[in-house]
């Protein structure tokens, strides 16, 4: 178990930085197209083949991992076999997407009501660039996940640091001299150079060699049968982006910029985290459930979400109360202005209230997946994503305006959450929170009551005119509080952390003398 919290910490490190530099990136777009319909066509033009990536590819992703790892697969083969459904599943999907390119489009209103001509071909430029990418990252996808099957998490982890980092400069340094279009070249670029990267990792562990093969078996079967529901399922996150963007529309010029922005900083923290935890524990968990380690299975769930509850519980209510001064402080330069401050920071706001509920969905299904259950992740997705979600965009869009949207998310994950823990506490016996007796469940609520109270009296009462004071303030006051209340009131896992990390601040003083 130490290992397994050990390799997490190293590939959350490295996910810190890959997030950073594609954080990076929407500070800089924000610096210099603000909200405007400049930064909703570069926002929007992505959100296709990005979903591609991270819905279609995350998907084929969990299932190779999960068929890979049972006894009856004929591995060499089933490399193959995967690689081939991946490659030619992707080139159709994209040749759809660039052949209604036109349809695309309009679907998000690109250009606003007075359909620019200008905005519209800037739009559709970016796309034709950006669309090819999304077969080179669902293939990057695949290739992490077979170097995830060899222990090799942190060289998959440095890819998506590559391609953050490359879509960065590539893209600034393009669109200083060719304009906006410049990250639609920098979008295609940037993942060729992860994809080669993760080819020649893979190709050093000299396993299975990567290849055609059209034969369908078994395996190929069970691939279909698992992929199909956990695009549903397993995309959750990716459907939320998806339907923000179409509801966004028709909300003037920066809604989707503040939407967009809004939901990429509340998700900073949470996908730090989840992507760390899930790029280790499903392989872990696929061996365990082969092994029929009940007891490690429960008790990677439990701890699981324990932590993700200490750690993003915390940052909800410090990212709630300080809401506008974090987006002052990350996004507030250039072309971004007071204006778009005022459009981003409510919406933030709620986005926000579902940090935890996202991530922690996120980590139950892959418990689901391990079992070989994919359906009800996707009934419980259609159910709340589909239709909670919709449902509450639907009505009160309107009414609230973006605002909705963030609305939408918050409920809609909040039911989604529920439903996956009692549905895994009745079936598959595993047990959080007040159902779970052993767990420290209770021990962490006054301390979380007792830092809310401190959080909202010191960004009411502590605002200065500077917003990097009234930020630094802010988060010396939200630290000390956390790390005073976390001891004082006994959390466990807060006190062996602590103590860890002393000793190995005592043991590098001794070698060092």
């Amino acid at each position: 178990m130490n290992k397994f919290f050990k390799i997490i910490g190293a590939v959350a490190i490295i996910n810190i930085v890959a997030r950073m530099f594609g954080f990076l990136r929407e500070m800089v777009i924000g610096m210099q197209y603000g909200s405007s319909y400049y930064a909703d066509s570069i926002f929007t033009a992505y959100t296709i083949p990005n979903f591609l990536y991270l819905a279609v590819g995350g998907a084929f992703t969990t299932a190779v991992i999960s068929i890979y790892n049972r006894e009856n697969t004929n591995r060499p083969l089933f490399v193959k076999q995967s690689f081939t459904i991946v490659l030619f599943t992707t080139l159709i999907l994209t040749a759809i997407m660039m052949f209604f390119a036109d349809s695309m489009l309009h679907v998000f209103d690109v250009g606003g009501e007075e359909k620019s001509e200008k905005i519209y071909v800037l739009a559709a430029k970016l796309y034709y660039w950006m669309m090819p990418s999304s077969v080179l990252l669902v293939l990057s996808s695949w290739y992490s996940g077979l170097l995830n099957l060899h222990d090799k998490f942190h060289l998959s982890s440095f890819a998506i640091l590559i391609y953050n980092a490359a879509f960065l400069i590539i893209g600034v340094a393009l669109s200083v001299v060719i304009g906006p279009f410049g990250y639609g070249v920098s979008a295609l670029l940037s993942a060729v150079i992860m994809l080669f990267f993760l080819i020649i990792g893979y190709r050093k562990l000299k396993s299975h060699p990567v290849g055609i093969s059209f034969t369908h078996n078994l395996s190929t079967k069970e691939l279909w049968l698992m992929v199909l529901p956990l695009v549903i399922g397993g995309a959750t996150i990716q459907f939320y982006a998806l339907l923000h963007r179409l509801f966004a529309t028709g909300l003037g010029e920066g809604a989707i910029s503040a939407v967009n922005y809004a939901s990429r900083l509340m998700q900073f923290p949470q996908a730090i985290l989840i992507t760390a935890v899930t790029t280790v524990i499903y392989p872990v968990l696929s061996r365990k459930e082969g092994e029929n380690d009940i007891e490690g299975i429960r008790s990677l769930y439990s701890k699981g979400l324990h932590y993700l509850l200490l750690l993003l519980l915390p940052v909800t209510v410090y990212s709630y109360f300080y809401s506008t001064n974090l987006i002052q402080v990350v996004f507030q330069y250039g072309q971004f202005n007071e204006q778009s401050t005022a459009m981003t920071a409510p919406v933030f706001a709620i986005f926000s209230l579902s940090m935890y509920f996202l991530a922690a969905n996120m980590y139950i299904t892959r418990f689901y997946y391990a079992k070989g259950n994919s359906l009800a992740p996707v009934i419980y997705s259609i159910v709340n994503v589909i239709g909670i979600n919709i449902f509450i965009m639907v009505y009160f869009t309107k009414e609230y305006g973006a605002m909705a949207i963030a609305w939408g998310t918050l409920i809609s994950s909040f039911t989604n959450y529920l439903m996956l823990v009692l549905h895994a506490r009745f079936k598959y016996k595993l047990k959080f929170g007040m159902f779970d007796p052993s767990a420290h469940y209770f021990r962490a609520w006054p301390p979380f009551i007792l830092i809310t109270l401190i959080v909202y009296l010191s960004s009411t009462y502590l605002q200065f005119d500077n917003k990097f004071l009234t930020f630094f303030v802010g988060v010396a006051i939200f630290g000390s509080s956390l790390v005073a209340l976390y001891w004082l009131f006994g959390i466990q896992e807060f006190k062996e952390l602590v103590r860890k990390l002393l000793a190995k601040f005592g043991k590098s003083k001794k070698d060092n003398a």
